[in-house]
């Protein structure tokens, strides 16, 4: 039913909140564990491929994260990426390995998402070594504000980096912090 690159395209969207990070000291384990918790929760907004045989297309993804319990930093995330009527579930889990991370979006690039290899996380913004087989990419995420985080993905061609994806997520408002009132 989807292309192997709406799934890669969904799937790199999916990491942008399953950032992962080399962790040098405790200071770093710490900043680390607090970026993952500063981006757990609803996250909204739409992408569009900028490159490749599928530039144009336009997706919107619905994601939620939720960092890792215990002393490890990482995340875990699930949700639904569209493209018109058609919806492709997304999962992604990053967990603190020794000095770095490992993680994967769906079943990895085993099946048919992908591994996340390596990062770094540093002032708001993540960078991710990302690979599927011969794909090899990286991901920037800026987080903008407590309400936006800009993502751009980008795939090495020969010897250069190319964006392919930007994605602007706005963090999503739950219905049980609005006010309501009722008519009497």
């Amino acid at each position: 039913m989807f292309s192997r690159q709406f799934l890669l395209v969904c799937g790199l969207a999916a990491a942008a909140l399953s950032a992962g990070a080399w962790v040098h000291s405790a200071d770093a384990a710490s900043r680390d564990k607090a970026f993952f918790q500063s981006v757990a929760g609803s996250w909204r907004g739409p992408g569009e491929i900028v490159a490749g045989k599928y530039k144009g297309t336009k997706f919107t993804c619905n994601l939620t994260g939720q960092p890792l319990n215990g002393s490890n930093a990482g995340v875990k995330l699930d949700g639904t990426c569209r493209v018109g009527v058609f919806q492709q579930p997304m999962t992604a889990e990053i967990t603190q390995n020794g000095g770095s991370y490992t993680g994967k979006f769906l079943d990895g690039a085993a099946g048919k998402g992908l591994d996340v290899t390596s990062g770094t996380v540093n002032d708001g913004t993540v960078v991710l070594g990302l690979n599927r087989q011969k794909l090899n990419g990286a991901m920037i995420a800026r987080v903008a504000d407590n309400k936006t985080m800009n993502v751009t993905i980008s795939v090495k061609v020969n010897d250069q980096m190319v964006p392919v994806i930007g994605v602007t997520l706005q963090r999503a408002t739950d219905l049980d912090q609005m006010a309501v009132g009722s008519i009497q």
